[in-house]
């Protein structure tokens, strides 16, 4: 297993090593020794998955503020998708930075993504299913989000002829630096 620094501040993208043969493969996608040498959280508390039928499915910008702020290490199950993630802690040398990594099950690669930043995804295949592991509980009053695509950040989604948005987060407000939960 690969643990690679991403440039947010405290994000990895993780590769896990993939034994392959004739019947087809066997690979560890989580190691707790692994994630805790590298520093990462290992305290998970819930295991959440999301199945979405098209591609161009666009899920986010979305947060937890604290107390309930969450760390995830997020994976595609079936499927391919474009993630991202912005950084919304003042102290971290990525601050207002946001980042993108292509998930797949070819890869089988993974993202692990610290407290302080908001998450989403575009799908971009049919049939795609996410799993993501939380180190914090889901906490309905502690829910945030910013629109997905907030000039302020400038995100780089890929083109998607119809993109499926909740009317949930296509209603999310722009970020104000002073109301930032995060400090």
């Amino acid at each position: 297993m690969e643990i690679k620094p991403l440039l947010i501040f405290g994000a990895f993208e993780v590769i896990p090593r993939q034994f392959k043969d004739e019947r087809g493969y066997f690979t560890t996608t989580y190691d707790e020794s692994r994630f805790a040498s590298a520093g990462l959280s290992t305290k998970w508390v819930a295991d959440n998955h999301s199945f979405n039928y098209k591609s161009g499915t666009l899920r986010g910008l979305h947060f937890q503020r604290p107390p309930f702020a969450q760390a995830k290490f997020v994976r595609v199950l079936s499927g391919r998708m474009f993630d991202v993630f912005v950084d919304l802690r003042p102290n971290s040398p990525s601050f207002l930075m946001w980042e993108s990594i292509i998930l797949t099950t070819d890869l089988n690669n993974g993202v692990y993504i610290p407290r302080g930043c908001a998450h989403g995804y575009l799908t971009l295949e049919d049939r795609s299913t996410v799993s993501y592991k939380v180190d914090s509980p889901y906490a309905p009053q502690s829910e945030g989000g910013l629109l997905w695509n907030d000039p302020k950040f400038k995100i780089a989604w890929p083109k998607a002829e119809n993109k499926l948005i909740s009317p949930k987060d296509q209603s999310w407000p722009q970020f104000d630096i002073s109301l930032n939960p995060f400090g």
